[in-house]
Formats: structure tokens, C-alpha cells, sequence
């Protein structure tokens, strides 16, 4: 089991996404990610969902349509208590050098400091957090860069 820590800049490739700010929250089920402009489609009678991600705080990602057709609708109690209904997509996150899959819900983040949340469900069996510390995974990714 890998230690984590309270905070982490993870990325996500099958969505072509980088140095995300991450939020590990252990009273949070379910791992989400800050999306809007959220649609179901129909492209030659298959569907698929279309979303945008993040906002101008990532300006190298804030128009960036992500197309994805692994998803489905699920009802996820919100963290003010209220059940709502949201997309969920099937997707991988790379945390220290290792691709693991990943379920995250897409939701309206703008009010929260972390656009992406990671959540019990994911963390499970696979880590232990630590909330004296922050970004462990980035660490282990930069100090092997530096080594090669």
C-alpha cells in the first residue's frame, strides 16, 4: 500500500489531462471531477457524452471537449446531503508511476478550492492516507524524472 496525503497533483490519460489539483477526502464515497456543459449525444446511432472540464483556472484545459462513451447515470449524495443524479465515467489516473481505474462522477466544482475529489471507493485497498502530508505521488514522479 502507497501513503498519500491530504492533497496531490494527479493525472488523468485517457483524458489527456495533467497536474490536476486533487482533493483526498476520506467522508466522501465516490471520486468526482469539476465538468460543465454536460450532454448526451447520438453520434451514428451510438451514445456517447460530451463534456468540458475545469474552468479558467486551467487555461490550457478550459475549452477542452472531452468525448467519452464508457459512462452512466447514477444517483450520488451530494456533500450538502442532497441526492442528486450524475454521469459517471469510467476513466484511469496515474498515481505514483502506476495507472489505476477510476470512477468519477461529473459535477459543478466552481465553488470548490479542488476540481477533482478522490473519494473512499477509489482509495480502498490501494493506499493509506496521511493528512500531515501532501502531494506524495507528484513527489515520487518528479524525483524519478530527475533520476533519469
Amino acid at each position: 500500500m502507497e501513503i498519500i496525503g491530504r492533497t496531490d497533483l494527479l493525472d488523468f490519460p485517457e483524458l489527456n489531462l495533467e497536474n490536476l489539483d486533487v482533493k483526498i477526502d476520506t467522508g466522501a464515497y465516490t471520486s468526482s471531477i469539476h465538468c460543465h456543459e454536460i450532454h448526451e449525444i447520438n453520434i451514428n446511432g451510438t451514445k456517447y457524452l460530451r463534456f468540458k472540464v475545469l474552468d479558467d483556472t486551467y487555461p490550457k484545459y478550459q475549452d477542452q471537449i472531452i468525448t467519452v462513451r464508457n459512462y452512466k447515470s447514477k444517483k450520488v449524495r451530494s456533500s450538502f446531503g442532497d441526492i442528486e443524479e450524475r454521469f459517471v465515467i469510467r476513466t484511469q489516473v496515474i498515481l505514483f508511476n502506476k495507472e489505476y481505474p477510476i470512477e468519477l462522477s461529473l459535477s459543478d466544482r466552481s465553488e470548490m478550492r479542488f476540481p477533482v475529489l478522490i473519494g473512499r471507493k477509489f482509495l480502498n485497498k490501494n493506499f493509506i492516507v496521511d493528512p500531515s502530508t501532501k502531494n506524495m505521488s507528484s513527489r515520487s514522479k518528479n524525483s524519478i524524472e530527475i533520476n533519469q
